[in-house]
Order: structure tokens, then C-alpha cells, then sequence
């Protein structure tokens, strides 16, 4: 292993006493890291860690991937950047890409998945505005994240990551997940629906898949009713659960899909891939982005979505996703206190029947970078190059920490 720079070390450090520093605005562990290869990462003190988070969601290949980082170094070489008044021909290359693999039509590129779903949002919106709506109302589901801006907010469904913003945006009807008889109540009383959005599968909520009976059937409706149905593939999108994009395991199309996170395996990179029912909905000055479809992300997401079809990726994801699930299944299913273990492909959640944050730090102290999410929900989302090998060594750490701290008197 390489010693970590030293000048990456100093200005790891806490700073200045009396100095502005970075707003307080996540509850960091102590631990900087410094450089990374393949599914392994390292910090400035040296510790090596083996990375389950894979920034969550992001790092599709990894750290220091041998195809991709030549691939990036040519075209920062290149250009970086360039304003969207001219043609960015990787724009369309990358469109191309993507509306071939989902079976859509076209794409507006941004550089998150917040800015994703808000393009999504103003999709929905006007959508039922050209249909002679007053007020659209585009229904959105509990424990669902689309993120922090005021619309995306408004749309998840987390009052502590709400409080303190209000008044919300209104506009938005929210229903259970996986309840069709729900779909059918707010078709009777919301005569202005315009849109249905949800994840395919939820991530911050807790790894909560849609089942895919439930996503046949909100096609049928959305197609009986008139309105956009918009996946969210924010984190579950770009081969995680083995297929391109989740909701291929259903079978369906949506009309709306917000992509980021993997797409551009670490460089900051959104789109809305759009089907023919919501292509023309925006039109020159309905939406932009000054740094959305930059020569850089659109190169990145390119090579990313090249390099997982090279490397089999998807394929990857599936099986040993598989063998991981199985494996904490055999492990911990059953254990009195772990509720179920859910998800697909290289999405999995382990939900336990008590807050279990403490999880992260210990497992970073065992060498394994993993989150909580939903407060008692194990979230693992490695990077899609994770072998078996890897995936058994990731379990081997998890697992007796799991069984330990459920061993533990609740406070």
C-alpha cells in the first residue's frame, strides 16, 4: 500500500482554531480517506477498510478503476466544461446510450439525483397544467426520499428531515407503498393527479422494493388514467439489482425515470430519461443547468455504462448479491432481533427491531464501511465490481458485530 500524501493528510486535518470550517451539516465519523483501489479504500492514517457504502451508491467501479480513470484523465485533458448554448456531442452520445437500455426516448442531464427528481417534479407539474389543471397533484409515497430542496423534500416523506422547512410545497398526495387500493381511492378524490412518483426501490426510506405486481399495476392505472408514471432509479438504477434499471424486473416502461448516483461511477452526474408521453413536455426555457452535461460527466457516465457491459457487471451484481443475501440469511435470519433482510442484487437491507447507528462506527473500527438508514435498517450498497471472495469477507466482519450488539441490554 502507497503512504497517503502528506499534504492530503494536512489539509485533512481539523484546520485553523477560530478559522470558518465546513457547515455542520452531517454527523462525520473521525476518519478522512485518502485513496482507494478496486473494492478497498484507505485513510490518512493508513487503516484499511473494506467499502460497502461504495459512496452510497456511487462507486459502480470501484476506486481507481484501470479502464475509467485513463478514460476521465483524456478528457479533462480535453474539456472539462462548456456552456449548454453549444452541442455537446457526448450528451447525445450518452442519451443514445441510455434511451436504448430503458426503451425511452430522450434525456435532460443535471448533476444529482435531487436535481433529477425536481426536473422530474416540474415534469409532473406541467404535465397536468397542459391538460387544464389548476393545481396538479402527483402522488408520492410513505417513507419515500427524493431529496433536500423544498419540492423533493416536500415529496419525501420524513418529518425530521422536513422539520424546520415548512411551509412544504403543496401539490403532492401521499399514499402507501405496495397498496393499489390506495391508487384507486386517490383516483376518485384527486380529480387533478397528473403523476405517480416513487423509487423503485426505496434507499433512504429503509430498502423498500416495490413489489413488482404493485408496479404492474400502477402502470395499468397511470395508462388508464392519463398519467406519468415516474421511477425514481436515483440509487437503484444503473445495474444494482442486476438488471440496467430496477423496474425491468416488473417488466414495464415508465414514462419518467430520474437517474444519478452510479451513473457517473463517483463524477457528479444526473438525468431524467424521458419516454414519448413526457418528451416535449418542457420545451427552451422551461428547465437548465449551467454545469448539467459537462463534457467530463457525460464522458464518465459513457465509460461507466461501457466498462459494466465489458466487465459483465450486471451479472455480477445479481450473483453475488445473491450469495450475500443468502449467506446473511443462513447467518442472521431468525436471530431475535432482526425483522427481515430485503433488497436485490447489491441493494440489500438488513432491518433490525431497534436503532442500530452505533453499527457504523464499530463496523469502521472493524474495517468495513457500511450505513443505517431509517434509523434500525443495515444498508449495503458496495461497489458492483465486489467479488465473492469480498462478499464473503464483508459478512464475515458484519455478522458477529450484528449478533453481538443485539446481544446487548436495550437502554
Amino acid at each position: 500500500m502507497n503512504a497517503p500524501d502528506p499534504a492530503f493528510v494536512q489539509a485533512a486535518g481539523t484546520g485553523t482554531p477560530g478559522m470558518p470550517q465546513v457547515l455542520n451539516t452531517y454527523g462525520r465519523l473521525p476518519i478522512a480517506l485518502s485513496h482507494g483501489r478496486g473494492c478497498r479504500v484507505w485513510d490518512t492514517e493508513g487503516r484499511e477498510y473494506l467499502d460497502a457504502l461504495g459512496g452510497i451508491a456511487v462507486n459502480t467501479l470501484g476506486h481507481g478503476h484501470p479502464k475509467l480513470v485513463p478514460a476521465l484523465q483524456d478528457q479533462v485533458a480535453r474539456l472539462i466544461h462548456c456552456s449548454n448554448y453549444y452541442q455537446v456531442p457526448l450528451q447525445q452520445q450518452l442519451a443514445a446510450r441510455l434511451c436504448e437500455l430503458s426503451g425511452l426516448s430522450g434525456a435532460f442531464f443535471c448533476n444529482s439525483g435531487l436535481e433529477a427528481n425536481e426536473a422530474a417534479i416540474k415534469i409532473g407539474r406541467k404535465f397536468g397544467v397542459d391538460k387544464g389543471f389548476a393545481k396538479p397533484q402527483i402522488v408520492v409515497f410513505e417513507k419515500a426520499f427524493h431529496g433536500r430542496s423544498l419540492a423533493t423534500l416536500s415529496a419525501t416523506a420524513n418529518p425530521k428531515v422536513q422539520k424546520g422547512f415548512g411551509p412544504l410545497v403543496e401539490g403532492f398526495v401521499r399514499v402507501p407503498l405496495n397498496d393499489l387500493a390506495a391508487i384507486d381511492r386517490v383516483a376518485a378524490e384527486q380529480p387533478e393527479i397528473s403523476a405517480v412518483f416513487l423509487e423503485t426501490i426505496q434507499g433512504e426510506g429503509g430498502v423498500n422494493p416495490a413489489r413488482w405486481e404493485f408496479l404492474r399495476g400502477l402502470r395499468e392505472a397511470c395508462d388508464r388514467h392519463g398519467w406519468l408514471l415516474m421511477l425514481d432509479e436515483v440509487q437503484c438504477g444503473i445495474g444494482r439489482t442486476g438488471r440496467w434499471f430496477a423496474h425491468q424486473w416488473a417488466g414495464i416502461v415508465p414514462d419518467v425515470m430520474p437517474l444519478a448516483k452510479g451513473l457517473g461511477s463517483g463524477v457528479p452526474v444526473g438525468a431524467v430519461v424521458c419516454g414519448p408521453k413526457a418528451l416535449h413536455v418542457l420545451g427552451p426555457g422551461n428547465h437548465g443547468t449551467t454545469f448539467g452535461g459537462n463534457p467530463l460527466a457525460m464522458r464518465a457516465g459513457v465509460e461507466t455504462l461501457r466498462i459494466m457491459e465489458e466487465d459483465g457487471l450486471l451479472a455480477n451484481a445479481a450473483e453475488v448479491g445473491a450469495r450475500m443475501k443468502s449467506g446473511l440469511e443462513q447467518r442472521l435470519a431468525g436471530l431475535p432481533g432482526v425483522r427481515e433482510i430485503r433488497g436485490a442484487g447489491l441493494m440489500l437491507g438488513i432491518e433490525l427491531d431497534r436503532p442500530c447507528g452505533v453499527l457504523v462506527a464499530r463496523c469502521a473500527e472493524a474495517g468495513l464501511l457500511i450505513s443505517v438508514t431509517a434509523d434500525c435498517v443495515i444498508r449495503l450498497v458496495p461497489p458492483l465490481i465486489l467479488s465473492a471472495a469480498e462478499a464473503d469477507e464483508l459478512m464475515a466482519r458484519l455478522c458477529p458485530l450484528v449478533e453481538d450488539f443485539l446481544q446487548e441490554p436495550q437502554a
